[in-house]
């Protein structure tokens, strides 16, 4: 959350003044979810994490190596989502972690959000906000919007406006994952800024920038075509885990990947140190912590 002259960012052990942050970000990370068995969608064993053992020496390793400062984890309410084990991450790891309330797509948060008005959905989320998570105390420093498919189901667009009216009340950013939930976000009020989005291609993408919200990208072409129209500030770069196949112990890509794959691209494309510090590090503190 911000202050009016020390921003600060929520993570799941407590609030980090922005200036003690100075490495590395991956603003879009899970680390602790489950979405295997959807209601009327198809089912995939394969969707799910929960793998402390070698996620704990994989992070470490990266902010040993890389300076890696902050993971933002995007799992949220019907996710299976489990803020002591991120807790016990980021205390074994050193690295701060960011932890999310909000409502994931209908199939999963149904029972949720199917009989409930938009009012009764924004307090589920301000007391979370308030009170902490699922009986642990920490709270979170982000809200996830979300829907199964392009178009929200009416259920899936309150649970849309009750995150953005809670991103209002909280000062939280939100993360969302289409066009039509960024309009939905910003009918709603929410400040462009405080919005991350992952597009699916780049016309898309370069219209999310144009709205003034943050891309959320994972490829190097992605990037580079951002940079090419101008939108260097609006770039946030992650790694992108969100299934077991995805840990480095598993064969993945790991949490490394920014490091080990998009930083040589695009490094090796032409871009400088200072262009790559502002997407790694400056861009996502900023959406964070509405700081500069």
């Amino acid at each position: 959350m911000s202050g009016a002259s020390f921003p600060r960012i929520q993570t799941v052990t407590g609030a980090v003044p922005v200036s003690e942050l100075d490495g590395p970000v991956l603003p879009h990370e899970q680390m602790r979810t489950d979405t295997r068995w959807g209601v009327g969608v198809e089912s995939d064993p394969r969707r799910w994490l929960d793998e402390e053992r070698h996620i704990i020496p994989e992070i470490r390793a990266l902010g040993r190596e890389h300076g890696l400062t902050l993971i933002v984890e995007h799992s949220c309410l019907g996710m299976a989502r489990d803020p002591a084990a991120l807790a016990r991450v980021s205390m074994d790891t050193r690295v701060h972690v960011v932890t999310a309330t909000g409502f994931a797509a209908e199939p999963f948060s149904g029972h949720l959000i199917r009989h409930r008005d938009v009012d009764d959905l924004t307090g589920d989320l301000l007391r979370e906000i308030g009170a902490g998570l699922d009986g642990t105390g920490a709270r979170p420093g982000l809200i996830v919007a979300a829907s199964w498919d392009e178009i929200p189901t009416p259920a899936e667009e309150r649970a849309v406006i009750a995150a953005a009216r809670a991103s209002l009340h909280a000062d939280l950013p939100v993360a969302a994952e289409s066009l039509e939930l960024l309009e939905l976000l910003l009918s709603n009020g929410v400040p462009a800024r405080r919005l991350s989005i992952r597009g699916t291609d780049a016309p898309a993408q370069r219209k999310i920038a144009e709205t003034g919200a943050y891309v959320s990208v994972r490829e190097a072409e992605q990037v580079l075509a951002l940079l090419d129209t101008g939108h260097a500030e609006r770039v946030l770069l992650s790694s992108g885990v969100e299934r077991q196949e995805h840990v480095a112990a598993y064969g993945g890509h790991g949490y490394g990947r920014l490091f080990d794959t998009l930083i040589p691209a695009l490094s090796g494309a032409g871009v400088d140190n200072d262009t790559l510090h502002l997407m790694m590090c400056e861009n996502p503190l900023r959406w964070l912590s509405d700081a500069g």
